[in-house]
């Protein structure tokens, strides 16, 4: 899976406002209802603060992954988001997470969400690669650094 398959956009953002672990969630998962990629708001909202209920998905290097799991989408749908001020969101380094990076999947679909999160968490393994996505200025400058466009 290319993340140019699944990231467009409207769904690569360098403005999140929110300040909280759940504002952030809540956000991105707004911003992908916006743009029709979520019908149903309040079911991908449970599924992904669910499943940071049960660990958090703030991984290291300023990077979190937030996701969920739920019918209420026929298909993987991803975003990735910038808030440069960083947020807290229990990382396992104990640092703010300024890169998020967003899938809602369907319950049943494994491998789609499994490739992406691979992918990303590939890419971003490299603090240059960090730092380029941290450097963007425009929606459209992280697109084209995300997927190649």
């Amino acid at each position: 899976m290319k993340l140019k398959k699944t990231l467009s956009l409207d769904t690569v953002w360098i403005d999140l406002k929110a300040d909280t672990k759940q504002g952030i969630i809540a956000e991105m998962i707004d911003r992908l209802v916006a743009v029709g990629k979520i019908k149903d708001r309040d079911a991908a909202l449970q599924a992904a603060l669910e499943r940071e209920e049960k660990m958090s998905t703030g991984m290291q290097n300023g990077v979190a992954i937030p996701h969920g799991k739920t019918d209420s989408v026929k298909s993987l749908v991803s975003a990735v988001g910038l808030n440069k001020a960083g947020v807290d969101f229990d990382s396992m380094d104990g640092e703010p997470a300024t890169i998020f990076i967003m899938t809602i999947s369907p319950l049943k679909h494994r491998g789609p969400h499994m490739q992406f999160l691979a992918e990303v968490s590939r890419l971003l393994s490299q603090s240059s690669e960090r730092e380029k996505l941290l450097a963007c200025q425009t929606h459209n400058e992280m697109h084209e650094l995300l997927t190649g466009k």
